[in-house]
């Protein structure tokens, strides 16, 4: 299936690499506002074509498009991949603002048409891992889990990180759906949340090129401590946080059980390490990995969605879950402004598990090269 990719910054060159070694998936063109970037990455993954996006939407021959475009214009570049007739895989959040997820929804489904969000992480060797061992009562029942992500920020080390102060940026939004979305497909859907907020700064100083020494304003919160209500009982801790400046030893996900603790690895990449401590025992095991992607292999819920269109099945890393993950994500901030409780009102199902099999029937034939 040919696609094309608008937004050639940061994220897309492992997009594009790992996009042009899935058998199902030919990437035809690219394109991006600063025409320079769109034609470097072309010559550098061996893109055909150079769009503008114009170009690129009335081209019939691409079916579908990956918008790694900033999340402030990540609802208008998917409505306008919508409208030209195309399906639209985005990269996280979904939307900035929660309507506008909510629209995009409606009009996928409208008009037939597939609507994809990133993180695609959870299909990843270590989380598909924790899914097994949960399903098979490895820990016994669920009964709590906690996350964490802590970290300095990123003007430190991103070349134009002032999107990540913005509305729509800080911690959550930048790494909650990580972690909500690894929530999600280890224990279901959200009920609703609670959060307290703050920020250690009103503004930031840019400390990497080609910036160095511009100053950000700081319009959103980057310390958040929220608790959730998942529809099964479950209860929930995620704090995200730009203002830890030193490095601490939480770990980023545990779950805790009837019969045992599970340490699930970080969301934010595909492989393990994955442990549990049965109910007794003083030692963590490791355990082996139970499926294949355990390297970065971002794009794989590209050739999710690109493999069920043609299995006529839905898509794993979809727009309900996408629009869940982005309304919890507006119900920490709203429940941190307003001093409640939010309720979720945009539910969706747990997306299906991957094959168990190291090698996965309808994933594994379609890499062309494999990957060390």
């Amino acid at each position: 299936m040919k696609i094309g990719v608008i937004g050639c910054g940061n994220i897309s060159s492992i997009y594009l690499e790992n996009c042009q070694s899935f058998a199902e998936i030919d990437v035809k063109a690219c394109a991006d506002l600063h025409r320079t970037k769109a034609e470097q990455q072309a010559k550098k993954f061996g893109i055909p074509f150079v769009y503008t996006v114009e170009e690129l939407l009335a081209d019939q021959e691409i079916e579908v498009v990956i918008n790694l475009t900033i999340p402030k214009v990540h609802a208008e570049v998917s409505r306008r991949v919508l409208e030209a007739g195309k399906h639209v895989y985005v990269e996280k959040p979904l939307a900035a603002e929660l309507d506008e997820g909510e629209e995009l929804v409606a009009l996928a489904a409208q008009k037939g048409l597939r609507i994809g969000s990133a993180p695609d992480t959870f299909l990843g060797a270590g989380i598909q891992t924790c899914k097994k061992l949960i399903d098979e009562g490895a820990i016994g029942r669920p009964l709590a889990v906690t996350g964490f992500m802590l970290r300095p920020g990123h003007e430190w080390w991103h070349p134009d990180p002032a999107f990540f102060y913005e509305r729509g940026g800080g911690p959550m939004f930048d790494m909650g759906p990580y972690y909500l979305t690894a929530f999600v497909q280890l224990l279901g859907p959200m009920k609703r949340v609670t959060c307290s907020a703050s920020k250690a700064y009103s503004e930031r100083v840019i400390t990497s090129e080609p910036k160095y020494g511009e100053k950000i304003p700081v319009e959103t919160p980057t310390y958040l401590a929220g608790t959730i209500e998942f529809q099964n009982g479950v209860i929930g801790t995620l704090i995200t946080s730009f203002d830890t400046f030193a490095k601490t030893d939480y770990p980023n996900i545990e779950i805790f059980g009837t019969k045992g603790v599970l340490r699930v690895p970080d969301p934010n990449r595909f492989g393990g390490p994955v442990y549990v401590k049965k109910q007794g025992e003083e030692e963590w095991m490791e355990v082996e990995l139970t499926h294949s992607y355990d390297y970065n292999a971002r794009g794989l819920g590209v050739l999710d969605l690109v493999t069920a269109i043609r299995e006529n099945r839905e898509h794993r890393a979809n727009g309900n879950v996408g629009l869940h993950v982005l309304e919890v994500m507006h119900g920490f901030h709203r429940a941190a402004e307003e001093g409640r409780h939010y309720t979720v009102k945009n539910q969706c199902d747990i997306p299906k598990p991957l094959p168990e099999e190291k090698k996965q029937a309808g994933f594994e034939s379609a890499i062309k090269k494999v990957k060390e």
